[in-house]
């Protein structure tokens, strides 16, 4: 049996698969705003914190009730040029109550910054809200979320030493781990990828920290390209060393994926939790 793909750009369309897509993104609009609301009332918010002097280097950090066991951070898709973190906010909730302050930053889009530059704004991003917080620290991304979590996670990134040092998790879900593809997508007329810097920037190709752990979650019901992409770099990066376990969850497209993320008892949170580093006797 052979597979050529025609229509890229079909490939890549999310909405064109799935039943009711006209709901996104506003569908995350409310509830994330109230528990923006919440968590500010609490006292427990710390909105826009900058990390550089761009207008979207900003981020927003929810503390735990009591002192974080660690820090969790989760970046959003949109495929580099599209939304904001006002829309994921409520998938810091459940791990907040788990215990970890989380971190949802946001970043220049392209074709403002070139994807490149984007990775290296969500390094900083993340090495700031680290001064902050003690402990772990778990990455999590969506989409082209879930390429930059894994891209910064990645030998060679912007990241400081001393925040890789401290990664306990990275979770690309519906990751993007190779970006040659969208060399052929009508979108790169956005997102302004050439052959070197899609080889440069694609986490598939590059080595992973040894023995970093590394969950790549992506949702039953996706486009054959994201099960193919989530697979690739699962199956790459366990051959350089990495420590990597692969959820397809059933039934979750694209754009509900996510959603697990809100809920402190979901599995999602269990990985994390499990692999935090355990106090030295």
């Amino acid at each position: 049996m052979f597979h050529k793909i025609d229509d890229w750009d079909r490939a890549y369309s999310n909405s064109s698969h799935i039943h009711r897509s006209d709901q996104w993104p506003e569908a995350w609009v409310e509830p994330a705003a109230r528990f923006r609301d919440d968590m500010s009332v609490q006292g427990r918010a710390a909105l826009d914190q900058p990390y550089g002097d761009g207008d979207r280097q900003r981020f927003d950090l929810f503390m735990p009730e009591g002192a974080p066991r660690g820090l969790f951070v989760f970046v959003h898709g949109g495929y580099w040029h599209t939304l904001d973190r006002s829309y994921w906010s409520h998938l810091a909730a459940g791990a907040v109550a788990n215990g970890y302050a989380a971190a949802v930053p946001g970043y220049t889009l392209c074709p403002e910054a070139s994807i490149t530059q984007i990775g290296q704004e969500i390094s900083r991003a993340i090495d700031v809200a680290a001064e902050r917080v003690d402990g772990p620290v778990v990455l999590a991304g969506h989409s082209a979320g879930g390429h930059l979590v894994a891209r910064v996670a990645a030998m060679g990134s912007a990241l400081s030493d001393a925040t890789r040092a401290r990664l306990s998790m990275v979770i690309p879900i519906s990751g993007l781990s190779d970006l040659r593809p969208f060399l052929r997508l009508k979108m790169n007329e956005s997102l302004r990828l050439d052959a070197e810097e899609a080889e440069r920037e694609s986490p598939a190709l590059l080595h992973p920290p040894e023995g970093l752990r590394v969950l790549c979650w992506v949702g039953g019901s996706e486009r054959a390209e994201f099960l193919r992409q989530n697979q690739l770099l699962a199956n790459i990066w366990t051959g350089l060393g990495a420590e990597v376990g692969v959820w397809e969850e059933h039934d979750k497209h694209h754009f509900d994926i996510c959603d697990g993320l809100a809920n402190p008892d979901h599995a999602i949170h269990q990985y994390y939790l499990a692999a935090e580093p355990k106090p030295e006797q």
